[in-house]
């Protein structure tokens, strides 16, 4: 049976959606309860429920024995403006700043604070399933390491759901590690050497960054637009000027942005790799959070194992499962050696675990709803920041977890965190997204929790902090 929360959430997000692609311009009006019943198949409750909630965002309008009509639409926000020019290689050094954020379990919240009430359902079924993977375990599996590659269950599930995406990856291309920051260091052992070049998005992951400076790597920033990804022009002729041995990209909901690489952009890079010998290592983690479609890994167009393709369920399941994977491509036996050397092996009870839980169709489920949440509060956070003063450029991902603002020049979030520190409210600013120290104007705001009177009390106290007026 459909769960009745996903299908009213369904059709308030087809409806939004519908609207803000223009399919209904402002003040027109919407189809009937009676036409949208039978479009849907559901009842009349499920649809009237779906549009009261729009009307309590402000999207539509009821008009006695008229229908529901769409209101005067806001106009867009402007985007947040990319950098324009390419800066020699560097070498990268990484502010404290960033750890006393982690330490304090700020990266993606603005408020942090346990949690009250109960666990998701999903999160719920995820539990149960690892604890009857452990309580199955034979007497003597304690005595004994899992294989380098992991389990080989949990490796056939994900061949399994990347099938279904596109690229037709078998359990034997797969190595399991722990988490996809870990797999991302693989890759880049694998693949490089100190002193190298590694082209990286800018504004970019930090976490990338702090793996560059652990293994004494030099950074190439390539400007990526919030809507688009990385800028493939300027990377070509990055590519002309020096040499680069590796390129780190997100193409799907790309951190801070919540980018998406064109197919087209794709294609090139794919190309791009093939004529300078080139390895792509590929940060995969936000693709599975995409709110109107998952999009095929840019590892389905790779004929030649050049990309290194990395990704977890840390950002849509659990953050403390810290379980992650890795396909190496022509760097598949190094990387299966050097998660030896790091790692030594995974935990065999939670890969067999997450692979009942996948199995059974839990994750599937899981990933349904939490997408309608994701894209709910990032409209909730976006409704929010429009009542902000000043002008404010803004990224609208359609996945991910985060928005990227641009404030007015005269912002300093660097200068503004200690501010925010004494105000109970963790913010990360936007120098910890270049090795430049750029952007010192940018913020990232983050839509992964619940809009509470917590969160949404920090967020309204933000502007004034900043020095919006």
């Amino acid at each position: 049976m459909t769960d009745p929360t996903y299908r009213y959430r369904a059709l308030e997000q087809w409806l939004s959606q519908g609207i803000a692609d223009g399919r209904w311009p402002s003040h027109s009006r919407l189809p009937s309860i009676r036409e949208l019943c039978a479009r849907h198949g559901v009842s009349k409750a499920t649809v009237q429920h779906a549009l009261r909630r729009l009307e309590a965002r402000g999207v539509v309008e009821a008009r006695p024995k008229s229908g529901y009509f769409v209101t005067r639409l806001p106009e867009p926000l402007p985007p947040p403006r990319p950098k324009t020019e390419l800066e020699a290689p560097r070498p990268v050094t990484i502010s404290h700043l960033l750890l006393d954020i982690m330490a304090r379990n700020g990266a993606f919240d603005l408020k942090p604070a346990p949690e009250t009430g109960e666990a998701p359902y999903g999160i719920t079924a995820l539990n149960r399933a690892i604890g009857r993977a452990l309580r199955r375990q034979r007497r003597s599996n304690f005595q004994y390491y899992d294989e380098p590659a992991g389990d080989a269950g949990f490796r056939e599930q994900l061949a399994l759901r990347y099938n279904r995406r596109g690229w037709p990856v078998t359990a034997d291309e797969l190595c399991v590690t722990s988490g996809c920051q870990h797999a991302l260091f693989l890759a880049l052992m694998a693949c490089c050497q100190a002193g190298d070049v590694v082209a990286v998005e800018t504004p970019g992951f930090y976490g990338v960054l702090q793996l560059l400076e652990q293994l004494n790597l030099k950074v190439i920033e390539i400007p990526a637009r919030a809507e688009t990804g990385m800028d493939m022009d300027a990377l070509a002729q990055a590519l002309e000027r020096w040499d680069i041995r590796a390129c780190v990209v997100s193409p799907a909901f790309a951190t801070p942005g919540g980018a998406l690489m064109p197919d087209e952009a794709r294609a090139r890079l794919i190309s791009m790799a093939e004529d300078h010998n080139l390895a792509v290592i590929e940060d995969d983690i936000y693709a599975e959070s995409g709110f109107e479609h998952v999009p095929d890994p840019l590892k389905a167009r790779d004929r030649n194992g050049r990309v290194i393709h990395c990704s977890s369920f840390s950002k849509v399941l659990s953050r403390d499962l810290r379980l992650g994977w890795i396909a190496g491509g022509r760097w598949h036996d190094r990387i299966l050696h050097l998660k030896l050397v790091t790692q030594l092996a995974s935990s065999r009870y939670l890969q067999q675990g997450v692979a009942d839980f996948m199995r059974e169709g839990a994750l599937h489920a899981h990933l349904r709803r939490e997408r309608l949440r994701l894209r709910e509060q990032r409209d909730e956070l976006l409704g929010d920041i429009r009542q902000w003063p000043g002008t404010v450029g803004v990224s609208v991902p359609q996945g991910g977890l985060a928005l990227w603002l641009e404030l007015p020049d005269t912002c300093d979030t660097l200068a503004v965190y200690q501010a925010a520190l004494q105000a109970g409210i963790v913010i990360t600013p936007g120098p910890l997204f270049s090795a430049s120290g750029d952007y010192t104007n940018g913020l990232r705001l983050s839509f992964a929790h619940p809009w509470n009177d917590r969160r949404r009390g920090a967020l309204q106290r933000l502007p004034a902090l900043l020095g919006l007026h």
